[in-house]
């Protein structure tokens, strides 16, 4: 067992303890304005960024303190295609307020990035204001990814569909997700191996869409996963570490020259 097992177990024992209404969630999403195209975003640039909101993470502990709302905006300005926001409480000190306030910051699409296991968390998420889930398929049955992916599509919202290892992208390669996310970070162990993750890209066939996920922090890195076949970037730690997040951001696309972190 590692951090990925433990998490997803309290996840399902939780939803199974006290379970979503559906019906007021849906009642919400009902009302909801229309969800953002996050698949037509991050096809925008070359790449496009998906920049991360994260307060905290396992690996490293207290990050930053945020302010969703300022800090969605400051990104948009800065050049990100969409905005990923981590909800997770226990050990990223997220929360669905997190994903409201994100998504009122800003006009690009945002994603709820948390350990997703049933359709009624993305309910969950389009009633708070998703536009894109993550769904790691590392924590799902064949089933279960496949229900996520209808559940998803019948909300109008994109899926990324998260793989790590050659196994998992086997799986996800078998669906129809349209938008595979390739994890440079073992979430069992918490390592990042950049090498694995970019023969895992170069593995995806050129009709699907590619995010490389974690470890990102420097403009190079950003050139070795263009080349591999990445057409967006998701980065959260080196921006939420940054002093100036915005002038990272737009070191990391090529507009500036390196920053001080």
């Amino acid at each position: 067992m590692g951090f990925l097992s433990d998490v997803v177990a309290k996840v399902r024992q939780d939803l199974e303890r006290t379970p979503l209404d559906d019906s007021a969630l849906m009642s919400r999403v009902a009302a909801s304005p229309p969800p953002r195209d996050f698949h037509a975003a991050i096809r925008s640039g070359s790449p496009a960024f998906v920049a991360e909101i994260k307060r905290a993470s396992p690996s490293a502990g207290p990050i930053a303190d945020a302010n969703p709302h300022h800090m969605a905006r400051d990104y948009e300005e800065a050049g990100a295609a969409a905005i990923s926001v981590l909800t997770e409480p226990k050990h990223f000190d997220g929360s669905l307020s997190d994903l409201r306030a994100a998504r009122l910051g800003c006009r690009i699409p945002v994603l709820r990035k948390d350990f997703l296991v049933h359709p009624a968390q993305l309910i969950e998420a389009r009633a708070h204001g998703a536009d894109a889930v993550l769904l790691i398929a590392a924590c799902l049955s064949n089933p279960e990814l496949e229900a996520l992916l209808r559940t998803s599509s019948d909300l109008g919202m994109a899926a990324v569909v998260e793989a790590h290892s050659e196994e998992d992208l086997t799986r996800v390669l078998d669906t129809e997700a349209e938008i595979v996310g390739v994890n440079a970070r073992d979430l069992e162990s918490l390592e990042v191996d950049e090498g694995r993750a970019l023969d895992l890209v170069r593995r995806v066939p050129s009709e699907r869409t590619v995010v490389l996920e974690s470890g990102i922090s420097r403009r190079d890195q950003v050139a070795r996963a263009v080349e591999a076949g990445a057409v967006a970037v998701l980065v959260g730690e080196a921006l939420m570490r940054a002093r100036n997040p915005g002038a990272k951001l737009r070191q990391l696309r090529g507009e500036l020259a390196p920053v001080e972190p």
